[in-house]
């Protein structure tokens, strides 16, 4: 199984929807909140090459953008393909 991470900020209807799907898909995944945490903030602007909108998403350490990146490789099929491996 993979290993999912997603950064989000509680409020963000785009986050839930994200790990909705995840949930659906019965993955597990690591959140980190950055609401109120600079230095989580800081690692998801490094990690996603400047990514400052939330959720930024990774599957098994390669980003793979946000909320709408994530929907788009379910469109295509792929998004499966990646949890998978």
């Amino acid at each position: 199984m993979s290993n999912v991470e997603i950064y989000t900020k509680a409020t963000c209807p785009f986050c839930i929807r994200a790990k909705r799907l995840l949930d659906m898909k019965g993955i597990d995944y690591i959140e980190h909140e950055i609401s109120r945490d600079e230095a989580k903030r800081a690692e998801m602007i490094e990690r996603s090459g400047g990514g400052r909108t939330v959720p930024q998403i990774f599957i098994n350490e390669e980003h793979i953008g946000g909320c709408d990146d994530m929907f788009a490789l379910e469109r295509k099929g792929a998004l499966d393909e990646r949890l998978a491996a």
